[in-house]
């Protein structure tokens, strides 16, 4: 069996073959869905295993190659440790060091999420960053509004309707007050991406009978229960409840 060692960066990946003990290098492949399919086809053999670090592009990586290939595997890069140490830090030796610890049987594996548990995460991380976006944009608004000695909004929620008709009659300056009403304007507009996201998260909970068995938890919501469901993936993947509970971040790990 040839192991194979992609160091991936955002544009290309350095590749080298391990087989029976000897490094060879293969060059460098452009990170784009074409290069990567012909690579896979002109070079690669279904007897073959790749392996690749967790990016932010890995699971696009294991999408192309899993059919040209014999087996695809992530490495956890925080416990790939020594490639960070190594005293000599070039892409061919992080490359050599993916396919020799795999060949070692020492390679940290990340856990790779079917493409149903992959879309939930997707759609999981938009509405977070929907969230963490129309928050931010709330607090540059109360920024504004501090900086100018305007009080504290007397109703619970400035963004309501009743919010909003007070903070039309507070008195700021005219780039200031147009800067406010651009904010609210974007922050309408975010509501509406949310409430879509959402929709699709909703739908998809009533599909999922692993999400609707945890929203009989108490205190576990529609979002929570498929924000859990889409960390944890296939739940039989763990050994034991003790190894589920002591999962990390992103439950990638196997």
């Amino acid at each position: 069996m040839r192991v194979i060692g992609m160091d991936i960066h955002r544009v290309f990946a350095e590749v080298v073959a391990l087989l029976d003990g000897v490094l060879t290098r293969l060059g460098r492949v452009d990170m784009r869905r074409d290069r990567l399919e012909a690579f896979a086809r002109s070079t690669l053999t279904h007897d073959d295993h790749v392996v690749v670090e967790a990016t932010g592009n890995a699971a696009a990586v294991v999408e192309v190659l899993s059919p040209h290939v014999g087996r695809v595997i992530i490495a956890n890069p925080k416990q790939v440790r020594l490639i960070a140490d190594a005293k000599v830090k070039t892409d061919k030796i992080d490359a050599a060091v993916l396919a020799q610890l795999y060949a070692s049987g020492f390679l940290p594996e990340v856990w790779v999420p079917d493409a149903r548990t992959e879309a939930m995460r997707r759609q999981v991380t938009r509405r977070t960053q929907l969230v963490r976006q129309r928050t931010r944009l709330k607090n540059i608004v109360q920024s504004i509004l501090h900086a100018h000695l305007v009080p504290p909004c007397p109703h619970g929620d400035l963004f309501g309707k009743a919010g909003r008709g007070w903070l039309a009659g507070q008195w700021l300056p005219e780039d200031e007050r147009a800067a406010v009403e651009r904010h609210v304007r974007e922050l309408d507009r975010l509501g509406q991406e949310l409430s879509g996201v959402e929709r699709d998260i909703a739908r998809r909970a009533l599909e999922d009978e692993v999400v609707k068995r945890l929203m009989t938890v108490p205190g576990i919501d529609m979002v929570v229960a498929v924000g859990l469901a889409a960390a944890i993936g296939d739940v039989r993947r763990f050994a034991a409840p003790e190894r589920l509970v002591g999962c990390r971040r992103g439950c990638g790990r196997k």
